[in-house]
């Protein structure tokens, strides 16, 4: 039996358990993750971060992300803020800009006057292999045979995968049936985060998410990013535009292709905690 202490956290009711690696020594299987992630017999949570030392000279931390599944992967914007919002009320640092290392590549936070953290996603990858996604080419829009319909969606890669599709109300998106089919289509060899999108104006989208091994969360930082740069590729948004989550608002700001993708928004503590594994 081990225990371990955790802080629970989140960013616009995506929510995470968040452990501290440097200062504990933590060796986590599927089979842990799963439980502190249930609902009903552990914790709870969309995904549990762990905060590790840096793996690159230049960084400050290194951050891994595990699904509710129990599955790793290598990206999660909502997360990443809240990494930098752990980090700092557990005065691992007093950086107001942090370097972090993923399996993505390497993450810049920073902390503004208001409180607010923006994360430097990184620059979107649209080539069809470095989503990845079963396709000869890129191309604006990808069709893909479901079992009672052809969806039409675009693909991006913010260091995770991502599908988007476009709708005339999210209210009424088929979210759950259509994003569990599509996260685990065969087009997607590594699965997929799939965002409905309704754009309101050119700079207001509204948004919902079915993530990859977690089911439809309250909000989802990567997807918020995949979807204004599928807007902004397509010549429908403009470079700032606020998306609007179940669980509230973002920003997220783009020049177009070759630059990063900015996002901004808040990360709350909730409670700290402690469970026995």
């Amino acid at each position: 039996m081990i225990d371990i202490n955790f802080s629970k956290m989140h960013g616009l009711g995506n929510d995470f358990v968040v452990i501290d690696a440097i200062n504990q020594a933590i060796s986590l299987n599927a089979e842990q993750i799963r439980f502190i992630a249930d609902r009903h017999f552990g914790v709870g949570c969309d995904q549990l971060l762990l905060v590790e030392k840096p793996v690159k000279d230049n960084a400050d931390f290194k951050y891994r992300i595990f699904n509710a599944d129990g599955g790793e992967v290598a990206q999660c914007g909502n997360g990443a803020r809240c990494f930098a919002r752990f980090v700092r009320d557990k005065k691992l640092s007093d950086k107001d800009e942090i370097v972090v290392d993923t399996d993505a590549g390497q993450l810049i936070l920073r902390f503004d006057a208001e409180g607010m953290i923006t994360v430097n996603m990184g620059i979107p990858r649209h080539q069809p292999a470095q989503i990845p996604l079963a396709m000869p080419e890129e191309a604006k829009l990808y069709r893909a045979e479901l079992a009672r319909s052809t969806v039409e969606f675009a693909a991006v890669s913010m260091g995770n995968p991502h599908a988007v599709i476009r709708v005339d109300d999210i209210a009424t998106a088929p979210v759950e049936a259509v994003g569990a089919e599509m996260e685990r289509h065969p087009l997607f060899s590594e699965r997929a985060n799939i965002g409905f999108m309704q754009i309101v104006d050119r700079g207001y989208i509204r948004l919902r998410v079915y993530e990859r091994g977690a089911a439809e969360t309250m909000a989802c930082g990567s997807g918020a990013c995949a979807a204004v740069v599928v807007g902004i590729d397509q010549a429908l948004l403009d470079q700032d535009v606020r998306v609007s989550l179940p669980g509230g608002d973002l920003k997220v700001n783009w020049l177009g292709r070759g630059y990063p993708v900015f996002m901004t928004g808040p990360a709350i503590m909730v409670y700290e905690g402690q469970i026995s594994l």
